[in-house]
């Protein structure tokens, strides 16, 4: 049985919680792949909202064990936090298995992310303050902290005092902070140790195992294509790899294992934090899709940034996912608008550009190209037959189905797993 990959398109929020979840009775694994808890998904059942952060979607479906892999970053105080929020509602978290190769954030990277981006001034990346960064830095300096590392105390205290060797001379001498006591942050890392052991496991293995038997495996990714540290608007993207490639190195599962790359498009476009966005609207027309499409984001609350529907944007995911089936929420969101514009290509210094700008500084100066569509008034949120959007809706979908490069399979038409229309079946 296959293995299946959901990514985000854009800059991430794009609605990938949802599409998770709409599947989830019908996969036996969900493995969230990259990050931490930097970004989240919202996902509505039955009314009820629920806001996951470092809990992968599948959480919320009884017959799916929810994974965390290799790829993510952890840290164990927001990790039970969310689990006891949830246990809280009547959700049954058991079934919960973490990697054991996952990286722990440590204290002292929340502190460095904090303190670095206050540094950066005019400069900062616009972090979430979650020590992720940091922390991935950490994994690549071969200074990480690993999930496995709290089962043997020696071994954990000799990483925590390599790693805080130079990060204590940063700390004093650039930023003017105490020092960090590693014997502290080993206790604190090891009052987390009883709870946390009875979910760890060797994850790849696990993975391959369900594969081999016959079982769906559903590889959830955090923010998105244009988020991803090598693929994405560099610097101002997350620290793993977001895309379909990341999949791979964050949960072992062999590429030769997925046969179908899902990427969720929003209707128009969003981001948070500091970077280039060529749509990106100043107006009345941002703030109305920010108030009516709700755009503030899950884990920290902050406003995003609203523009157009980007068609240069999705062609490039298409290209570096791989991407078979498109899901397009937030279709709704659109519903009253006379004309709505859609970016088909960028002008930079009047030279048109139909494909992604090689060069950060060109992205930087692309200006869009629209073509404005023709809206619709009726309200969409009960359609659930393609047929039975108005026209110029369905000529909405058909218009940007043309240009992304992959066939559109699912329409999103509200907030709710139930609120969506369905083209072609994504299993």
């Amino acid at each position: 049985m296959p293995a299946i990959v959901i990514v985000g398109a854009q800059w991430g929020d794009e609605g990938k919680g949802k599409a998770t979840d709409q599947l989830g009775n019908r996969v036996d694994y969900v493995v969230k792949f990259n990050g931490g808890n930097n970004a989240g998904h919202t996902v509505v059942v039955g009314g009820d909202k629920y806001a996951l952060h470092l809990l992968p979607s599948g959480i919320l479906t009884p017959a799916v064990t929810p994974v965390i892999g290799n790829g993510v970053v952890v840290d164990l105080a927001v990790l039970f936090d969310e689990v006891d929020g949830l246990e809280a509602r009547g959700v049954d978290t058991s079934r919960l298995v973490l990697s054991a190769n996952a990286h722990l954030i440590a204290p002292y990277n929340c502190v460095l992310d904090k303190v670095t981006e206050r540094f950066l001034g005019s400069r900062r990346i616009g972090t979430t303050g979650r020590g992720i960064g940091p922390t991935y830095a950490d994994k690549m300096n071969r200074v990480g902290i690993r999930v496995q590392d709290l089962f043997d105390e020696k071994i954990l205290l000799q990483k925590v005092e390599g790693a805080l060797e130079l990060k204590n001379q940063v700390l004093t001498k650039v930023y003017n902070r105490r020092m960090v006591d590693p014997g502290e942050v080993v206790d604190e890392l090891l009052g987390f140790v009883d709870r946390v052991r009875p979910m760890v496991a060797d994850t790849s293995l696990l993975l391959e195992r369900a594969l081999d038997a016959g079982q769906t495996v559903l590889l959830e990714g955090g923010q998105a294509t244009l988020l991803d540290v090598d693929h994405g608007t560099y610097p101002f993207v997350t620290s793993s790899s977001a895309t379909t490639g990341g999949a791979c190195t964050g949960s072992g599962i062999a590429p030769t294992r997925i046969d179908r790359v899902v990427a969720i498009l929003k209707a128009y476009t969003t981001r948070v934090g500091e970077g280039p966005f060529p749509t990106e609207l100043h107006d009345a027309a941002g703030e109305h899709l920010r108030k009516t499409g709700w755009e503030y984001g899950t884990t920290t609350g902050r406003p995003r940034r609203c523009g157009w529907f980007d068609a240069v944007i999705g062609r490039y995911a298409a290209r570096v996912n791989g991407v078979t089936d498109f899901v397009l929420t937030k279709l709704d969101v659109l519903t009253g608008l006379e004309r709505v514009p859609v970016c088909v290509g960028y002008d930079v210094g009047g030279v048109r550009h139909d494909e992604m700008p090689m060069t950060q500084t060109d992205f930087h100066h692309a200006t869009p190209i629209y073509e404005h569509l023709p809206g619709w008034w009726e309200d969409i949120s009960g359609v659930r037959s393609f047929d039975d959007l108005p026209a110029n809706a369905q000529a909405y979908v058909r218009t940007v189905e043309g240009m992304i490069g992959a066939r559109i399979s699912v329409v999103g038409v509200g907030p709710d797993r139930d609120e969506s229309v369905v083209l072609h079946d994504l299993i």
